[in-house]
C-alpha cells in the first residue's frame, strides 16, 4: 500500500467505493486522514462499513465543512455529461476534487529513496485503444530482464494498493481519460499516447474534449520522455507541442503507418518490421511476425511504444526482442484460445469500439466475425474499409438487426445470442479460417463486462472442440 500523505488528521470525502474508492480510503487512513466515505450502492457501503470506515452522506448540508478533499472514483462524473451532485457541491464549497491517481503521485517518493542507489521511475500509458496491452508488455519485458517493475491502474493493481518503491523499481500505469482529466497531480517520468479515436463522447463532451483529457498526461505532468503515437492528427500536434525542434529526443514518435527517419528519435514499423532511427540512422530492429502474442497492425503499433519506453529505461534491443518473444498477449485482446482442424479462434472482446475492431479485422484472414452489442456513438461506417477479410458476420445482441443492416455488402447472420453465432461460425468454418470475437461494440447490452462476454465466447469455443 502507498500510504497517502499530505492529509494527516484531515477529513478527506471518498465518493465511490469500488477498488478505487476502497483503496484510497485505506491510503488514506494509513496516511492518517480521516475518510469520510460514501457510496449510492447500499452493499459497497456495508463493505467499508465492515472494515471500519465512517459511512456519510457527502453532499447534506455541513458535510462539507471543513473537508480538505474530496476523492472521486473515476466512473463518476465530474463535468460531462453534468457533474455528480455531490462534485458538484463539493466545488460551490470550494472543496478540491481529485482521485487515486493523483493521490499516487502526491504520495509515491518518500525520503527512502534517499538510500537508493537508482530513483524508481513511472510509466504512463495513455490512449484509445492499446493502452493494456502496452502496459502489460513493458512490464513484462522488464521483468524478462530483471528489473524491479509493478503494474496497476487499469489493469493490474489499484495505484495505491502497490508496493512502496524498491531500488530502481519501475511502476507502470494504465491510465484512461476518466483518470487523467481529474487527476491534480501528473508526474510520470516516461509519458506514452498510443492513439486517439472516438470513445467516451459523452464523459468528456466531444472529441476535443477527449483528447484534452488524454493530453493532460504531458502537458500537466511535463514527463522526461514521451512515446506519441502519430498515425493521428492529434499525435502529431501533440509530438509538435512537445518537441524544441525536430532533433528533440526527449519525444519519441513512433508509427505503423510511415517511415520515420528524421533527425530525432524514431520507432516504427512495416511490413511487420520494427525499426528504431536516431539522428537518422538505424540503431536496432526487430523482426514481429514470428511473435505470436503481437499478432497484427495495431499490435505492431503497442510493440512500438513498449520498445521506445524500455528504450528509455535502459534495455537492449536484443534483450527487448526476447521479452517480446516470451510475451503471451493478453485476455480478450486478440487472444488466441484455440487451434483446430486448421481454424483459429480469437477473442478480442476488448475490441469495443469501431476503431479496435477494424484492427483487428486487419490483424486475420479468412474472418468468421462475430460482432455486435450495446452500439457507440459513431456509427460503423468507418468499418467498411476494413472488411475485406470478413468472410462472414455473426451479429449478436439486442439491437442485433439493426447493427446487421450497418455493415453494407459483408455478408452477416443475424444470431442475437453468443451461443447462436458461435455454434453457426464454428459449424460453417473450414480449413484457413479465423473465428474471431471483435464486437466493435459494448457488452452492457448482454454481459456484465467485456470480460464476462469474451469468457462465454471462449467457454462456448472449447466445450464446442471438446465434445
Amino acid at each position: 500500500m502507498i500510504p497517502v500523505q499530505g492529509y494527516s488528521g484531515k477529513r478527506v470525502g471518498v465518493l465511490g467505493l469500488g477498488r478505487s474508492g476502497l483503496a484510497s480510503a485505506r491510503a488514506l487512513r494509513e496516511g492518517g486522514a480521516v475518510p469520510l466515505c460514501w457510496d449510492d450502492n447500499s452493499a459497497a457501503r456495508e463493505k467499508a462499513a465492515d472494515e471500519g470506515f465512517e459511512i456519510v452522506e457527502l453532499g447534506k448540508q455541513g458535510t462539507m465543512d471543513d473537508m480538505a478533499c474530496l476523492v472521486v472514483s473515476p466512473g463518476i462524473p465530474h463535468l460531462y455529461p453534468n457533474p455528480n451532485p455531490v462534485i458538484k457541491v463539493a466545488m460551490l464549497a470550494g472543496v478540491p476534487v481529485d482521485n487515486d491517481i493523483s493521490l499516487f503521485f502526491a504520495s509515491f517518493a518518500t525520503q527512502d529513496w534517499d538510500n537508493f542507489d537508482v530513483m524508481p521511475k513511472v510509466v504512463a500509458v495513455t490512449g484509445s485503444n492499446g493502452k493494456s496491452t502496452t502496459s502489460a508488455l513493458i512490464h513484462h519485458v522488464l521483468e524478462q530482464a530483471g528489473r524491479n517493475t509493478q503494474l496497476a491502474g487499469n489493469i493490474g493493481r489499484g495505484v495505491l494498493d502497490i508496493d512502496p518503491a524498491a531500488d530502481g523499481d519501475v511502476v507502470v500505469l494504465e491510465l484512461s481519460s476518466y483518470q487523467t482529466d481529474l487527476a491534480r497531480n501528473l508526474t510520470p517520468d516516461v509519458a506514452v499516447f498510443t492513439n486517439l479515436s472516438p470513445d467516451h463522447l459523452d464523459r468528456h463532451d466531444g472529441m476535443g474534449g477527449y483528447f484534452a483529457a488524454k493530453r493532460r498526461l504531458f502537458a500537466e505532468g511535463g514527463p522526461d520522455r514521451a512515446v506519441i503515437g502519430i498515425d493521428e492528427d492529434e499525435g502529431l500536434y501533440l509530438a509538435g507541442q512537445l518537441s524544441q525542434s525536430a532533433a528533440d529526443d526527449r519525444v519519441i514518435r513512433i508509427s505503423v503507418d510511415q517511415k520515420l527517419t528524421g533527425p530525432g528519435w524514431q520507432v516504427f514499423a512495416k511490413k511487420g518490421f520494427l525499426s528504431e532511427y536516431r539522428k537518422g540512422r538505424q540503431v536496432g530492429s526487430i523482426d514481429l511476425r514470428p511473435i505470436k502474442g503481437l499478432p497484427g497492425v495495431h499490435n505492431h503499433q503497442n510493440a512500438c511504444a513498449a520498445y521506445a519506453v524500455c528504450r528509455t529505461l535502459g534495455l537492449a534491443p536484443r534483450v527487448i526482442e526476447q521479452g517480446f518473444a516470451s510475451f503471451g498477449g493478453l485476455p480478450h485482446r486478440s487472444q488466441i484460445i484455440a487451434e483446430a482442424g486448421g481454424v483459429t479462434y480469437v477473442n478480442d472482446s476488448k475490441a469495443t469500439n469501431v476503431d479496435a475492431a477494424t484492427k483487428a479485422l486487419s490483424a486475420f484472414k479468412n474472418i468468421r466475425w462475430i460482432c455486435g452489442g450495446f452500439e457507440k456513438d459513431g456509427g460503423l461506417d468507418a468499418l467498411q474499409a476494413a472488411t475485406g477479410n470478413v468472410t462472414k458476420a455473426y451479429v449478436i445482441g439486442r439491437e442485433a438487426a439493426n447493427f446487421a443492416m450497418q455493415l453494407g455488402k459483408v455478408e452477416a447472420e443475424v444470431c442475437t445470442s453468443m451461443d447462436v453465432a458461435v455454434a453457426k461460425a464454428m459449424e460453417e468454418a473450414s480449413e484457413g479460417d479465423t473465428v474471431l470475437l471483435a464486437p466493435a461494440a459494448a457488452s452492457f447490452d448482454q454481459y456484465d463486462s467485456f470480460e464476462k462476454r469474451g469468457d462465454h465466447f471462449s467457454e462456448l469455443v472449447k466445450a464446442a472442440l471438446e465434445a
